[in-house]
């Protein structure tokens, strides 16, 4: 992956969007989960301030800073109680789907912000076209970038690893006598989740990502 410090002697133009890109797309997506929590009757992430459209309360700046200098980093994680839920069974599910339904629909809305910025726009074996130019043209860009960004936060934040959100669905999944999965993902997942970043095993999300940016694409621009 390319580091944005990259991108910035590159091309600021394209630096500036991944950054607003980003920031965006990580606090709607930590306050989709704080929101579905406190939707679900645990008042712990509001308590805490995180039930706010507010990056400031989102960003983590560690997390940040690794964003801008490898391409990679995180957002501050929602804590929350499964026990305070009102699903016992769903509600953790319904609080982790939150965060990668957000970046979905963030991935639409920047489509259809694609559609109002330029009728100039069309896709063609997933690619889009944009034939435009100047501060239109950027905006138009700026949306397309924006959108594919989401589609792979969406992604990527299904991987049944922990801290990421497709973790929690195993809980749903597993039959109680395979619970020890959970225990030992727990445990070791993060530093699995990082040797696979750190050697490029994720290739094998790359269909996956291009599917889903695919589908989405052609269902909203054609």
């Amino acid at each position: 992956m390319q580091s944005p410090l990259e991108l910035l002697r590159d091309e600021q133009v394209a630096f500036v969007m991944l950054v607003i890109s980003l920031a965006l797309s990580l606090s709607l997506h930590e306050f989709a989960h704080a929101f579905v929590a406190d939707l679900q009757g645990d008042r712990l992430p509001r308590a805490m301030g995180r039930v706010t459209l507010n990056p400031v309360r989102h960003l983590d700046p560690l997390g940040t800073l690794l964003i801008l200098l490898v391409g990679f980093g995180w957002a501050k994680p929602v804590e929350f109680r499964p026990s305070a839920l009102r699903s016992r069974h769903f509600g953790a599910a319904l609080v982790a789907l939150a965060g990668p339904s957000m970046n979905l629909l963030l991935a639409v809305v920047g489509l259809v912000g694609l559609r109002l910025t330029t009728s100039d726009a069309f896709i063609s074996e997933g690619i889009v076209f944009i034939d435009q130019e100047g501060l239109m043209g950027q905006i138009a860009i700026f949306w397309v970038f924006f959108s594919t960004i989401n589609i792979l936060l969406a992604v990527f934040n299904l991987i049944p690893l922990p801290p990421l959100d497709g973790s929690r669905l195993l809980t749903i999944f597993l039959p109680p006598n395979r619970q020890n999965i959970i225990y030992f993902l727990d445990k070791y997942g993060f530093f699995i989740l990082l040797g696979l970043l750190l050697f490029g095993g994720f290739t094998f999300l790359e269909p996956i990502i291009l599917a889903v940016r695919r589908l989405i694409f052609d269902l909203v621009l054609t």
